[in-house]
C-alpha cells in the first residue's frame, strides 16, 4: 500500500453538533442537506453548505441510525424500538412501526418504494412509508436472521445483511420469502460495516480486527478467485501491532473508489480494484464513527466521535466535519504500461 500523505485540513466543523455519540450520518441524493443520528435521542438535519442546523427531532431513546427518503422526508432507527418517519419542513414525525429490540439499522429502496429496517430481535422488516401510520397497515413482511442485524446495504434491487456471528445474507428485494445467498464472513472477527459497491457487482465488508474483505455477489468460480482482504487502521507500537476496529465505508459515488474509517482517528482512501491506498487524511479528534461522499462526491461528512471501545473514558466531544474532496484524493491512478520490448 502507498505512503502517508503529508496532513491536510481536516474540512469544516459543522456547528450545533450532537451531544452524545454520533452514530450514523448520510448525505441527501438531491442536496448538500446531511442528516445524523445521535445516542442523544436526536436526529439533525443540517445544510451542510451553509452550516445551518434546519431541524431536529427527539426520540425516546438512542438512534441507531438515519436515511433520506427525499429532501422533504427521512427515516430513523431507535433504541426505543421503534421506526419513524420525519417530516423535515413541519418538524413532525410519527411511528412507522416496532420491532423487538433495538432498531439497529435502516435504508430506503428507491427501487422497491421500501423502507427496510433491520434489529437486535434478529428479525429484518419491510414497510410501505405511503400507508396511514400503524404496524398492521405498513409493514410488508418479517424475515426471521441467524442473529442480531448489524449493518444492510442496499444496491439496485439487491440486499446485504450482516449479522452477528458473522453471517452475510443476500436478498432480491422483488423476492424475499429467503436469501439469494447465505454466506459466512471472510473474516475472522465481528462485522462493523457493509457497504455495496456502486456498480452492483458486490459489497465491501469491514470487522473490528482492523480488515476490509471485498466480495462478489457472482458464485462462479472465476468471480469467486478476485475476492480479496486485506488489513488497515493499525500500527506498530514497542514492536507488537495496535488494531483498530473499521467503523465505516462509504464508496465515492463517481469513481467507484472508497473510505474507510477506523477508531484510530483516521480516514483512508481506496482503490479496490487496484488494491491501493490512494490517499490517507491527516488524524481526527477521535473515533470515525460514519462516513458519508455527497450525491456529487465534492464534499465529505465525516463524524469524528468516540465510539467506546475502550470503555467510558474522558474523549474529544463529538464533532461532525465537511470537508471538500480533491479529484487527487479519489480518482484512481491509470496502471502504467509495460516498456515496449527492445
Amino acid at each position: 500500500m502507498t505512503a502517508v500523505i503529508p496532513p491536510q485540513f481536516s474540512g469544516r466543523e459543522l456547528s450545533n453538533p450532537p451531544t452524545d455519540g454520533i452514530s450514523n450520518l448520510r448525505f441527501s441524493n438531491h442536496s448538500d442537506h446531511l442528516l445524523v443520528s445521535s445516542w442523544d435521542k436526536t436526529v439533525r438535519l443540517y445544510d451542510a453548505g451553509t452550516n445551518v442546523l434546519r431541524g431536529e427531532f427527539m426520540h425516546g431513546g438512542a438512534v441507531l441510525d438515519c436515511c433520506f427518503h427525499d429532501d422533504s422526508s427521512g427515516f430513523s432507527a431507535s433504541a426505543d424500538n421503534t421506526v419513524r418517519r420525519l417530516v423535515f419542513n413541519y418538524e413532525k414525525e410519527d411511528i412507522l412501526g416496532r420491532h423487538d429490540a433495538h432498531v439497529r439499522c435502516v435504508e430506503y429502496s428507491y427501487a422497491a418504494g421500501q423502507v427496510i429496517t433491520g434489529s437486535w430481535d434478529k428479525t429484518l422488516k419491510c414497510w410501505d412509508p405511503r400507508g396511514a401510520s400503524g404496524q398492521e397497515r405498513t409493514l410488508i413482511g418479517t424475515y426471521l436472521q441467524p442473529e442480531r442485524v448489524y449493518s444492510l446495504s442496499l444496491v439496485g434491487n439487491r440486499l446485504v445483511v450482516a449479522t452477528a456471528g458473522r453471517h452475510v445474507n443476500v436478498y432480491d428485494l422483488r423476492n424475499m420469502s429467503q436469501p439469494e445467498q447465505r454466506r459466512e464472513s471472510s473474516l475472522k472477527y465481528q462485522t462493523r460495516c457493509v457497504r455495496c459497491y456502486p456498480n452492483g457487482t458486490g459489497y465491501a465488508l469491514s470487522s473490528v480486527e482492523g480488515r476490509v474483505a471485498m466480495e462478489f455477489f457472482d458464485s462462479s468460480e472465476a468471480s469467486q478467485a478476485k475476492k480479496y482482504a486485506f488489513k488497515c487502521h493499525r500500527k506498530s507500537e514497542a514492536g507488537r501491532d495496535i488494531v483498530y476496529p473499521v467503523n465505516a465505508i462509504a464508496f465515492h459515488p463517481v469513481y467507484g473508489t472508497f473510505a474507510t474509517g477506523g477508531c484510530d482517528g483516521f480516514i483512508n482512501i481506496w482503490d479496490g480494484n487496484n488494491k491501493k491506498r490512494l490517499y490517507q487524511y491527516s488524524k481526527y479528534p477521535s473515533s470515525i464513527a460514519a462516513l458519508s461522499f455527497s450525491r456529487d462526491g465534492s464534499l465529505l461528512a465525516v463524524a469524528s466521535s468516540y465510539t467506546y471501545e475502550e470503555g467510558d473514558k474522558p474523549h474529544e466531544p463529538d464533532a461532525i466535519f465537511v470537508r471538500s474532496v480533491n479529484e487527487i484524493e479519489v480518482k484512481p491512478k491509470p496502471k502504467p504500461y509495460p516498456n515496449p520490448p527492445a
